[in-house]
């Protein structure tokens, strides 16, 4: 019964989701505000299914991931860099959601994920770099400080997947 539950309610939220414009919108529209609760009668125990969770499983159903690296070190730009051309030949926006790489082409969407804490953020490569030898990736200063368990740190332990 929870299995079929479930399944209709994913099945609902997919199809709810697919008439949106974009995945990310797909995303933050059905799913910011979802939180599903059902009691069992039986053994009088309530369980919550977590927003997180059916986040992750839609994004996963939604977006093609292809996974990169596990391990990764990443840093972010420094504030001094706000405003500067980057390689691509776009202004570095530290508000934005970008990153440097140096191997993939311009314009790659990647899904970069904490590990400490889960948490993770799309980006799109629009820079070289980074030009540390043990770095692998370079945050703009959102993107890293959405993801980032301690908002003093300069640089964390992540996974990298592409976003196909």
């Amino acid at each position: 019964m929870r299995k079929t539950i479930t399944l209709f309610f994913l099945l609902t939220i997919v199809g709810f989701a697919s008439s949106q414009s974009t995945i990310a919108d797909k995303i933050k529209v059905s799913l910011s505000k979802t939180v599903v609760q059902k009691d069992t009668v039986k053994k009088n125990k309530s369980f919550v299914v977590q927003q997180q969770m059916v986040k992750d499983t839609l994004a996963e159903e939604i977006l093609k991931l292809k996974f990169y690296k596990k391990n990764a070190h990443a840093s972010y730009y420094a504030d001094k860099f706000h405003g500067r051309h980057t390689t691509s030949g776009i202004k570095y926006d530290k508000e934005k959601y970008t990153a440097a790489h140096k191997k993939f082409p311009f314009g790659t969407k990647l899904k970069v994920t904490n590990q400490t804490n889960g948490k993770s953020v799309i980006v799109e490569v629009n820079d070289r770099g980074p030009f540390v030898k043990a770095r692998e990736i370079d945050l703009s200063k959102r993107a890293f400080m959405e993801i980032a368990n301690n908002k003093r740190a300069g640089a964390m332990i992540v996974t990298i997947e592409e976003v196909k």
